[in-house]
């Protein structure tokens, strides 16, 4: 059924007078009347009554009339639905974020997009970057929250944040006393990092950081998430090299000590696919660059 007969329909089942129902529908009558007609043919069914007294539903009619109005409604509603996607005001937001992005600026963007956005969900997965590469791929996720790796083909990125990585250590170690720390003091201690499987940018910076000071790091344990590490060298585990984000996470029995000299920074990234065009991913992004440019960020 042609909802241009519906609501030709809905109109005269309303009006019960044809004149009246067409100057409504700002046509002439013999068009309305050609409709209903048509109407009534393509549902086998007679839906009005036409007397000298006048036009009344049939029972056949009386039903329509329900259904009729249920999907006009349904029609208007997913139209507006429609235009309110594609002017990014509503919708579904999926977004995967890694661990340090909790100290990076993301919550204060999600609670920026709640109130610009208070008709959009958002979904969080936390995952390394791997997983939400292949994630975004899937079409399981619409923004992907990563450490710095080369985007594949189809995927578009932005830096958010990029800062220093900085020492972690027990509040009791012997390096603890300094106010900087150059790297190849760190030759004989027990590092925490990254599995290779997780991170392997991450996990091969690391190691490329301390070869360039001369040694191979002993890596004592292997972890999925930067919690893990901190909470490892807080226990007296061993010693990390962390983005500077983390001393924000207040874990006590720990210290962070900045590096002598220029060394690689820590990066993370929003990645997203290039096609189609999200404008809630672009809403997303333009408040996770102001939350990660904000002081204390």
């Amino acid at each position: 059924m042609e909802l241009r007969l519906l609501h030709y329909f809905v109109t005269l089942a309303e009006e019960l007078h044809f004149g009246r129902a067409a100057q409504r529908l700002c046509i002439s009558q013999p068009p309305l009347s050609v409709a209903i007609k048509q109407l009534e043919q393509e549902l086998d069914a007679q839906l009005f009554e036409r007397s000298s007294k006048g036009v009344r539903l049939t029972a056949a009619g009386d039903h329509l009339l329900i259904k009729a109005r249920q999907l006009l409604t349904l029609s208007h509603q997913a139209a507006q639905e429609t235009r309110d996607v594609a002017r990014g005001t509503v919708g579904h937001l999926r977004l995967g974020f890694v661990g340090s992005s909790l100290y990076r600026g993301l919550p204060q963007a999600l609670e920026r997009m709640q109130q610009s956005h208070p008709q959009v969900r958002v979904d969080m997965l936390e995952a390394n970057s791997a997983e939400q590469i292949l994630g975004l791929q899937q079409m399981r996720l619409d923004v992907a929250l990563v450490h710095s790796i080369q985007p594949p083909d189809g995927i578009e990125s932005q830096l958010i944040v990029e800062e220093p990585f900085v020492v972690c250590l027990p509040d009791q170690h012997p390096l603890s006393a300094k106010a900087c720390i150059d790297l190849a003091q760190l030759k004989d201690e027990r590092l925490i990092l990254f599995s290779t499987l997780v991170s392997p940018t991450y996990h091969q910076r690391i190691y490329e950081m301390c070869l360039a000071h001369g040694f191979a790091p002993e890596v004592r344990h292997e972890v999925r998430h930067w919690l893990s590490v901190i909470s490892l060298v807080s226990l007296d585990q061993g010693v990390a090299l962390v983005p500077a984000a983390l001393e924000r996470v207040g874990m006590p029995r720990l210290v962070f000590r900045p590096l002598q000299g220029e060394h690689p920074h820590s990066e993370m990234l929003a990645m997203w696919r290039s096609a189609p065009v999200n404008p809630l991913v672009q809403a997303l992004l333009a408040h996770l660059l102001r939350a990660a440019r904000a002081p204390g960020a």
